[in-house]
């Protein structure tokens, strides 16, 4: 099963390459939902998460978490 996310870790950032204004885009709407979701209750912890995720996939290199 590790292979599977191995995989789509790969096709994530090959798009991600190419379309960052698109990912930052899908984490900024996802960032959004979650935080009206939790009524704005974990709104730092989100923003950070996002940030985090922007920062991953639009040039934050091969790190591993």
């Amino acid at each position: 099963m590790d292979g599977m996310f191995d995989k789509a870790k790969e096709k994530i950032q090959e798009f991600a390459g190419g379309n960052s204004d698109k990912v930052d885009q899908g984490v900024d709407k996802a960032a959004q939902f979650a935080d009206e979701k939790t009524g704005g209750k974990h709104s730092d912890q989100i923003s950070q998460g996002a940030d985090k995720l922007k920062e991953r996939f639009n040039g934050g290199g091969d790190q591993q978490q």
